[in-house]
């Protein structure tokens, strides 16, 4: 009998994974995508959110348009990712300012101005749920991208599966913020894409795809075999690698950071806020050479089934675990007379309608 190991609390405790690691590794993978799935409770709590923050908005622009898009719109986010939102109407100057000021007269904490970057945005809390808000105005390229990726996942099935292990992997090493020199969840996936579509394998993006093996070679191309100083990524036309050079002063003043190009604006650099890719590249070179370690078959004699290999990379922080069993318990839904869910949303794979 196995039991859980600290910070995985995706590996079942009486399960017994097979005694091949590789094997192992993409059991695990499965099984921590069935674990950081959002639950019915969470998926209903970041509606209300939305539909919250969508009427302080009406508040002051009652003609104005909410969008969800980023993680929540395309399936793909963390128990902790950020709610990202579009604010549409006509103002010649984006009212920030002004938005700060009614979140925080409706109990928002931590509002906060992020008036300089490429796309300026409003940042804030939730109080009651804490989860974390991103609000940009008149941003409709963010909705595209989202539909865009909505596209990708049903092309390449295995896609979300292995997203959501780098984006728990970026999380915990602090790489996954923009702002802050790391890689933005578009980025991610436009990488993921391309290895999809540039790789030799034929049942590369297919479900009964090896996901341990995927991992380790997506780590050991972006992590060892990349030429970042002088190639950039372009997935349109069924994808391919192109010289930096062919876009005017693409990568030039920073050599060393990846160059990919935005499919939905062939002139937008989407990897070009990234300063800190070095560090990415390294925390990949890192992951490679661990799980290289773990998976090799000479290794497997000092296996052993409570010993997680995925765990070697992520964990899940006993913070995230007790808040999502706070809103489980907090924010229970509601259930009709037949004792089912009344709220439509509650199930995580259905279409909810993202626009208010």
């Amino acid at each position: 009998m196995s039991r859980t190991q600290t910070g995985c609390p995706w590996r079942p405790a009486n399960k017994v994974y097979n005694s091949k690691p590789i094997i192992e590794l993409h059991e695990e993978i499965e099984d921590f995508f069935n674990y950081i799935t959002p639950n019915p409770e969470e998926h209903s709590l970041r509606l209300s959110v939305v539909k919250e923050v969508t009427g302080i908005i009406k508040q002051l622009w009652p003609f104005a348009q909410v969008e969800v898009f980023g993680s929540f719109r395309t399936g793909l986010y963390l128990p902790t990712s950020d709610l990202d939102l579009i604010v549409v109407g006509d103002w010649l100057n984006m009212p920030l300012r002004s938005l700060q000021s009614v979140l925080e007269r409706n109990g928002m904490k931590r509002v906060e101005v992020i008036g300089k970057a490429k796309v300026p945005i409003v940042k804030f809390t939730h109080a009651r749920s804490e989860i974390k808000v991103d609000v940009s105005f008149n941003n409709k390229n963010g909705v595209q991208s989202a539909e865009l990726i909505k596209s990708y996942k049903q092309q390449f099935p295995s896609m979300a599966k292995l997203v959501v292990i780098l984006k728990q992997f970026l999380l915990q090493r602090g790489l996954n913020e923009v702002y802050t020199g790391g890689l933005s969840s578009y980025s991610l996936i436009l990488m993921m894409v391309s290895f999809f579509q540039v790789h030799r394998r034929n049942d590369c993006g297919s479900p009964s795809a090896n996901l341990g093996v995927l991992l380790m070679e997506f780590f050991e191309l972006y992590g060892r075999q990349f030429n970042y100083d002088k190639v950039m990524i372009s997935c349109r036309g069924g994808g391919n690698y192109a010289p930096k050079s062919i876009k005017h002063n693409w990568g030039r003043k920073r050599p060393s950071i990846l160059a990919i190009e935005d499919p939905l604006d062939t002139t937008n650099d989407i990897g070009s806020g990234s300063y800190g890719m070095p560090s990415v590249k390294r925390a990949f070179e890192y992951a490679h050479i661990t799980l290289s370690q773990a998976t090799n078959p000479n290794a497997q004699a000092l296996q052993t089934n409570s010993s997680s290999i995925l765990g070697r990379i992520i964990q899940v922080s006993d913070t995230v675990i007790e808040y999502r069993k706070r809103i489980k318990q907090n924010f229970p839904l509601a259930t009709g007379a037949n004792g089912r869910s009344s709220d439509s949303g509650s199930e995580c794979s259905s279409e909810a309608s993202f626009r208010f």
